[in-house]
């Protein structure tokens, strides 16, 4: 068999062959990235363990490693500022799916807040006012909020008593609805009051 010649240039092989775990832990590589100490990345001598699968007490890190290796999860630790360090054994890589997947649903919750504003005269006609008002009952059945505001235009400022008397029965029309957030409020010709929708 031919000898290839010798190339000092050409790549060495890698050989990228599965490198051997114990059960239940993760690529160490892997593991320096997560937020909490986790498996060997835990330096403490003992840690108390915590958890609905496991006997409550002081352990040594190896008895700890080795509760972990049998119910082929990870030994996480959550309080390592605590004496000794406190940890809990459970499936990590789930624990950071759920606690993305909530973070996520709280910041898609906060983001579907919407505020619909609806604009007064402070002389509205009773046909005006209730169309307005079946507006807003609408508009807190889905999930948004009302900012109602009445406009004066001109002398119209004399008439902030009435404009205040209206959004305040316009908060009272909707109390099966909605609560009221930011009671009437002058700001510049605009009286303005914020009413979010009562939580189902």
């Amino acid at each position: 068999m031919d000898k290839k010649p010798y190339n000092p240039g050409a790549p060495r092989p890698i050989n990228n062959g599965p490198r051997p775990q114990q059960s239940g832990r993760r690529d160490p590589r892997q593991q320096k990235q997560a937020p909490n100490n986790i498996n060997e990345h835990i330096r403490a001598r003992e840690v108390r363990l915590v958890g609905d699968n496991v006997t409550p007490g002081i352990y040594t890190i190896q008895q700890a490693r080795g509760i972990a290796d049998e119910l082929d999860l990870d030994l996480v630790e959550i309080s390592p500022n605590a004496e000794p360090p406190v940890c809990k054994i459970l499936d990590y890589q789930k624990y950071l799916y759920q606690q993305k997947k909530k973070a996520k649903e709280i910041k898609a919750k906060a983001a579907k807040v919407v505020v619909k504003e609806i604009r007064f005269g402070p002389q509205t006609d009773d046909h005006d006012y209730n169309f307005k008002l079946k507006h807003a009952v609408g508009f807190l059945q889905e999930g948004s909020k009302v900012k109602a505001y009445v406009f004066f235009k001109g002398r119209s400022i004399l008439f902030k008593e009435q404009g205040e008397v209206l959004l305040l029965r316009f908060a009272n029309d909707l109390e099966d609805y909605g609560k009221v957030e930011q009671m009437p409020i002058l700001e510049g010709k605009r009286m303005t009051i914020m009413i979010s929708p009562k939580k189902k």
